[in-house]
Formats: C-alpha cells, sequence, structure tokens
C-alpha cells in the first residue's frame, strides 16, 4: 500500500520523494530521465473553457531522452511540424495523435533545442471526475467506468482531460488550461522502475529502464476514493 503525504508535511530526513516547488520553468531544464521520476505525485491541472476544472496525481511517465532515443520521435535529430514542441522550452507541451484515434501528451525538459521529453502515461483523477467519466464515455456503456479506469493510460488520461493538439506547444507554468503543480510526496521505495511500454522496435533501447510508476493509495489525502 502507498502512503501519499502533502507536500510540506514531510521532515527532511524522511525517506520520501520531496520534489522542488514547480514555480519555474528551471524545474524542467533537467535530463528526461531525472523528470520523469520527479513528475510521480505532482498534480495536472485542466481548466476547460467553461471553467470546469479537471485535476489528478501524475502516476505514471516515461522519459523519452533525446536524438540518440530509438524510440523518440526525435531519433536521429528528425524534426517536424508534428514534433516541433518537443524541441521547445523546457515546461512546454508536446500533444500529438496516434494510431489514428488517440492524443498522448508530453512534456519537453532539458533544454530548448534538444528534443527530449517526459510522456505523462497515468494520473489519479482528483477532481472533476463525473466530466472525466462523460468525456471518457462517447458510447453507451452497460456499466458506468470505474474512477481508476478513467485515466489510467495515456490515450485514456488525455481523453478524460480534454488533451488535444489545440494544447500543443503551450507552457504549462503560463498556460491558463493546462498546468503542473506540486501535488503529493511518494514514498521512494513505493516507485517502480521498468522498460517503456510498446516500443518493440527500438533496438537496444528497448529494455532500458525509463519508465517510473508508482502504486497510489485510494485513501490518499486531497484525493477522491477510488473504487
Amino acid at each position: 500500500m502507498v502512503v501519499l503525504l502533502p507536500m510540506g508535511s514531510i521532515p527532511n530526513n524522511h525517506p520520501m520523494q520531496r520534489p522542488r516547488p514547480i514555480t519555474e520553468a528551471r524545474w524542467f531544464a533537467r535530463p528526461a530521465e531525472q523528470v520523469a521520476p520527479a513528475l510521480l505525485g505532482c498534480r495536472l491541472t485542466r481548466t476547460l473553457d467553461d471553467g470546469t476544472i479537471l485535476s489528478g496525481i501524475i502516476t505514471e511517465t516515461e522519459a523519452y531522452v533525446g536524438p540518440e532515443d530509438r524510440a523518440s520521435h526525435a531519433f536521429g535529430g528528425r524534426r517536424t511540424p508534428r514534433n516541433e514542441s518537443m524541441w521547445g522550452a523546457p515546461g512546454t507541451a508536446y500533444v500529438y495523435f496516434t494510431y489514428g484515434m488517440h492524443f498522448c501528451f508530453n512534456i519537453a525538459c532539458l533544454r530548448e533545442g534538444h528534443p527530449a521529453a517526459v510522456l505523462v502515461r497515468a494520473v489519479l483523477p482528483e477532481r472533476g471526475i463525473e466530466t472525466m467519466r462523460a468525456l471518457r464515455t462517447i458510447k453507451p456503456r452497460k456499466h458506468p467506468l470505474h474512477d481508476k479506469d478513467l485515466s489510467n493510460g495515456p490515450g485514456k488520461l488525455c481523453q478524460a482531460m480534454a488533451i488535444d493538439r489545440d494544447l500543443d506547444g503551450v507552457h504549462l507554468l503560463q498556460s491558463s488550461q493546462l498546468a503542473i503543480s506540486q501535488g503529493v510526496a511518494i514514498e521512494k521505495t513505493a516507485i517502480e522502475c521498468t522498460p517503456r511500454i510498446g516500443i518493440g522496435s527500438a533496438g537496444d533501447w528497448v529494455d532500458k529502464p525509463l519508465r517510473w510508476l508508482t502504486r497510489v493509495h485510494p485513501g490518499a489525502p486531497g484525493c477522491e476514493k477510488v473504487q
């Protein structure tokens, strides 16, 4: 069981990940393999045009480290209109469409002009859950989606939080629609590191441990209960 605590309630010598406050772009100006685990426990907030606020605690990420990464959209220095935001300033949202049906949300990091990014793969729904459920229910369902299934995958996350290409290129510390902020602290022992998912054609990059996740306890402070 993973226990989460509000940031600021943990002594300095406690064995928990203590992310720095996300108030400046330099928080993202680090290698993707450092930003990805640091994002676990952070809060992703989406504000819709009608003022509705959706938020969730980030629970799974993957790092794409640069042009040398065979699984990256920018492998070999590839730069196109589609992946231009990946080359942007640290903290820039990179949103792309894949498989003709899903959007995926990434965050550029390290430095402008270097295509490093973190894919946010999952969040634990926290606020606006019924709106998320409606956004995820495109077709009638026999049974409503459980809270835990609303955003437990990169495509599901974007659908539940209405993240699409319109948000590609916004900066997460400047946008009124999409933001990252401090959330909760996570025990370091509760963070798992594994190879990334679905990159079978990436040669020796297939097995590199560049995916981080945590099993968030449903009763975490500030989070609604997940059934």
